[in-house]
This record gives C-alpha cells, sequence and structure tokens, in this order.
C-alpha cells in the first residue's frame, strides 16, 4: 500500500484507494478555473468520436503554446523537448548508449509528480544530451474499461503521430485533475492539443477518434502483462539492446537519484 506522510516514502503502484486519497490534494487555482470550463462548455456540438468538432471550436487550428488559450506549463513544456529528435512515442537519439522506458497512466498523480518534478531533470541531462533515448508507455491502470486513463491515452497517442507525444504529455499532467472526476474529456483534450506548438488540431482530432491510437494502446497494454508491470509510474532502464531493469523497488515510486543511478550504471556498462 502507497504512504504519503510527512516524511514518507511514496509506493510506485497506482492502487484506486491510494489515488482517491491523493486525489484530495486541492489544485491550484488557476489550474481549477480552466478546468471548470472545460468541463462546464463539454458534450455538445456537432462530429462523433472521443474529440467533437464542438471540443474543438475556437481553438487555433495549429497549437501553440504563446496563443491565449494555451494551458498554464504550455511554455515549459514545449521548451522542455524543443531540438530533441523526437519519434512517435520516443524522443532522443536512436543511437543513444542508454534506453529507459516509462510506464504511465494519465490520469495517475504518481505520475504527474514523476513526470513535473523528475524527467525534466532526466530530459535536460541525458536525453538532450544524446546519452538516453525515452520510450513511453502511455498504459490504462485506472478506473477499468470505460474510464479516461482508457480514452484519455489517445489522445496522447494521437499527438505522437505528429511527433508531440511529450509535449502534449507534460501539458496534461501539469493540468491534471483528480482522477475519475470526468476532468480528461474531450474538451480538455483539445485544450491540451491546443497549447503544443505545431499539432495540427484537425489532424490530431481525426486521428484521435480513429483506430489507429487504439491499436497502439492495446499493443501497450500487452506489453505490460508481458513484462509484469504492477503499477504507475514504472521505469525501467538499461543498456541499448540489452534487458531493462526497474529502477525502484518493488511498491516504490521512483525518485530522481534511483533513476539517475541506474542510468550511469548502464552508461558506465556496470
Amino acid at each position: 500500500m502507497r504512504s504519503k506522510g510527512a516524511g514518507g516514502v511514496r509506493a510506485r503502484q497506482a492502487s484506486p484507494r491510494a489515488l482517491a486519497i491523493a486525489g484530495g490534494i486541492v489544485v491550484i487555482a488557476a489550474i481549477a478555473v480552466v478546468l471548470a470550463v472545460v468541463m462546464s462548455s463539454n458534450g455538445s456540438g456537432g462530429g462523433s468520436g472521443i474529440v467533437k468538432n464542438s471540443d474543438i471550436a475556437g481553438l487555433p487550428s495549429t497549437g501553440s503554446a504563446n496563443s491565449s488559450v494555451a494551458l498554464p506549463g504550455a511554455a515549459e513544456a514545449n521548451s522542455l523537448f524543443k531540438g530533441i529528435p523526437q519519434h512517435g512515442l520516443t524522443v532522443g537519439k536512436p543511437n543513444a548508449p542508454v534506453t529507459m522506458v516509462i510506464f504511465i497512466d494519465v490520469q495517475c498523480p504518481f505520475c504527474k509528480d514523476y513526470e513535473t518534478t523528475k524527467l525534466p531533470t532526466i530530459v535536460q541531462k541525458y536525453v538532450r544530451t544524446g546519452k538516453v533515448q525515452l520510450q513511453m508507455k502511455p498504459w490504462a491502470f485506472l478506473g477499468g474499461a470505460g474510464s479516461q486513463s482508457f480514452s484519455g491515452r489517445l489522445g496522447l497517442i494521437a499527438a505522437s503521430f505528429q511527433n508531440k507525444a511529450f509535449e502534449y504529455a507534460k501539458v496534461l499532467y501539469d493540468n491534471q485533475a483528480q482522477e475519475e472526476s470526468g476532468w480528461l474529456n474531450g474538451k480538455m483534450m483539445a485544450a491540451i492539443a491546443a497549447s503544443v506548438t505545431g499539432l495540427d488540431l484537425s489532424r490530431w482530432q481525426a486521428d484521435t477518434n480513429s483506430s489507429a491510437p487504439k491499436s497502439i494502446a492495446s499493443q501497450v497494454d500487452k506489453l505490460a502483462t508481458t513484462d509484469k508491470v504492477a503499477g504507475t509510474p514504472t521505469v525501467l532502464v538499461g543498456h541499448r539492446g540489452g534487458k531493462l531493469t526497474s529502477v525502484a523497488p518493488p511498491a516504490q515510486e521512483p525518485d530522481l537519484q534511483e533513476t539517475e543511478t541506474a542510468i550511469n550504471r548502464a552508461l558506465s556498462g556496470t
């Protein structure tokens, strides 16, 4: 069971009970206002699928971190990955000596903690410098079939078709609300997309509503089962082409020191 006390150690595995407790954290005012507008305006208009025509109405045709509708954290998210080779759900140089894989759930607050407070350091120190190639695995772990963990990740995967998955994920986590509260609806997904510089929203909407991201999501689910992934976030590190191992002990959330230690060990070949 995950514990989250003052000075305590937070567990890695996400569970509905633990996350219900974590979900009581007060969301900062700016994000709360954005979410209120997003949720109140969802559910009407034309189009079909997860993201409706009404969800992208009024948004720029191409996303921009500098637009008036950009969500909090958009500028930082876009800047973090700017100039780094990105292909699909992978970021970093293909010949990087170390591979890092992270299984995430779009609703998991512990993933938010890792993505917003730890991953930026990894990206700047190791991915941007060509030492690590990072692979994202959007897993639906929370809420069961039909939850927004399943539908919400499709927008992230659709962004990967334009090589913008990592910016999209960072903006998503910067604006994450309580699990299973209905926050990650089509309107919110579109607002995230509109905050990613260079993302074609019409193409993104069509891709989100297509079968393509569902196919990739299914592959991730199967991989999580094969690799016996038990929770999110799960971070695996190893030398390129070699065996990947978890950076944290079972039932522990990976911290920055553990991640860097695993990367440096792989770089040194030990």
